[in-house]
């Protein structure tokens, strides 16, 4: 007697299963591809919005600007001191509000490389003791952004005296 394969009714053929195999892989292809397209365009967006970000940032302080710059054209019309005064004034307010901050050290403060510029080392003025890498002067004043140093402070720093025993003759020495 000859065995043949009975397929039961609720089974499905070979043929169907393949069919609903490929059916799910093309499915979840699709699914793939719209998710890989979603990201591709999420990404594309974030970078228009921010070149966009980046080439109107600094609109607002220039806003804060135009009515310095108006300021100062007619104080220079007029020749009037106060009004060069009032535009100093306005300038600053500016700056402020876009949180640009002035580095501007005493003498007697401790140097700071990390926001200030040493020009010059010298000795302190007699009468003015100076620890060494302190402050003596500022020659122009530094600005920061928030923590970022936009420019140091160039300043004059105290240097240590250079008169030991092996070197009789140094620079202190001449008057």
């Amino acid at each position: 007697m000859q065995e043949e394969t009975v397929q039961p009714q609720n089974e499905k053929s070979l043929e169907e299963l393949l069919a609903e195999a490929h059916a799910r892989i093309e499915q979840q292809r699709d699914t793939m591809m719209r998710a890989v397209a979603d990201a591709e365009n999420a990404r594309k967006r974030a970078q228009a919005e921010a070149a966009t970000a980046q080439k109107y940032a600094l609109e607002r302080f220039a806003e804060g600007l135009l009515p310095v710059m108006d300021s100062l054209e007619a104080a220079l019309k007029t020749g009037d001191i106060s009004g060069v005064e009032l535009t100093l004034k306005q300038l600053r307010a500016a700056l402020d509000k876009a949180r640009i901050r002035e580095i501007d050290p005493k003498p007697g403060e401790r140097f700071d490389p990390h926001r200030h510029q040493a020009m010059a080392a010298v000795e302190a003025p007699p009468g003015e003791p100076r620890e060494p890498n302190t402050i003596v002067s500022v020659m122009q004043k530094g600005y920061s952004l928030h923590d970022r140093v936009l420019r140091p402070a160039l300043v004059t720093i105290a240097k240590a005296l250079e008169k030991n025993a092996e070197n009789p003759i140094s620079d202190t020495d001449l008057d």
